[in-house]
């Protein structure tokens, strides 16, 4: 299957086409905001709506442009929005032009209170507490607050070479800086997280009755791609990775029957219910000629989350809707 000949089932019909990495936040109006990477990954945008499906055909503005030139310039991947200290923050990574691998984690900040209408002004690289973080290719930033404490999680290539992509944490300081040193908090550690390249990526946040989730892509991003988890109990040191819990096999991957292919780097959110909805992206075919990062056809799609007896979720694409 390719882009000219897929097959459409009834669980790979897109909720928007053409966007990558999606996010939706809920803002504490109950309003929601929709940004991605599109596929010119040259721009940041914003979509609103005061219900969630209201998203898919919402007027989506250009918030931010690329730079022509230097830092910023090129890969303008994965932007996050999210409301912090009373103040609208969007984190993403960007490369340079002279340097397009030469991604890092950046921070804009809206200077008003309507996240579409009002200008946003750059802030530059998230502050480090260490001199490690950030010398390399890095990216995927999310953030996320547990018991009065606000952390972020992102990835981070390592070695030379083909590197390797792995997951660090650390503890914030405030919205554009770092509290503590990067802590290594999982390496792609099995065959399904090794294909093509060795990836730990996309981490997106979860909590439910005590426990927080975090959800991760693996391997390239064609049709081996795929999601992995890690949990902890909210009580635990974050900090410390051995309280973490890894999940030995993928949580989500390519389902050839119902023609989903490569399906990652999600974002979490709640419906208008209190249900918790995952958006992910995924393609309809397995053929790609050339690059995969480069196929525009990654789809956002939506799957509410059911949860077992033990209070796990379960991602089941029978849920998608």
């Amino acid at each position: 299957m390719n882009k000219n000949n897929f097959v459409e089932t009834s669980y790979n019909k897109p909720f928007i086409k053409q966007r990558a990495d999606p996010y939706i936040y809920k803002h504490i109006d109950g309003s929601y905001y929709f940004t991605a990477s599109v596929p010119e990954y040259d721009r940041i945008v914003l979509r609103h709506s005061d219900t969630m499906i209201g998203l898919k055909d919402a007027e989506e503005v250009t918030i931010w442009r690329k730079h022509e030139s230097g830092i910023m310039s090129v890969h303008i991947w994965a932007p996050e929005l999210h409301y912090l200290d009373n103040k609208w923050f969007i984190y993403y990574a960007a490369g340079d032009i002279d340097d397009i691998w030469a991604i890092r984690p950046y921070v804009l900040e809206c200077e008003g209170q309507d996240p579409v209408n009002d200008s946003w002004k750059e802030l530059g690289l998230v502050k480090r507490n260490d001199d490690f973080s950030f010398n390399d290719f890095s990216l995927d930033m999310t953030v996320f607050e547990n018991k009065g404490k606000r952390y972020c999680v992102w990835a981070e290539k390592v070695n030379i070479g083909k590197k390797i992509s792995n997951l660090y944490i650390a503890q914030m300081k405030s919205a554009t800086e770092l509290a503590t040193p990067q802590v290594l908090l999982t390496s792609p550690d099995f065959e399904w997280e090794r294909v093509g390249f060795w990836v730990n990526e996309g981490p997106a946040y979860l909590e439910h009755n005590g426990k927080i989730f975090l959800t991760y892509s693996a391997s390239e991003t064609g049709e081996c791609y795929c999601m992995g988890m890690l949990s902890i109990d909210e009580n635990k040191n974050l900090l410390n990775p051995h309280e973490w819990k890894k999940e030995y096999k993928p949580i989500l991957n390519t389902d050839i029957d119902k023609q989903i292919y490569g399906p990652g780097h999600n974002s979490f959110v709640k419906d208008e219910n209190g249900n918790d909805i995952m958006i992910y992206h995924a393609r309809q075919y397995n053929e790609i000629i050339g690059d995969p990062l480069y196929d525009h056809n990654r789809h956002a799609y939506r799957m509410k989350i059911i949860w077992d007896i033990e209070g796990n979720p379960v991602f089941d694409y029978e849920n998608n809707f």
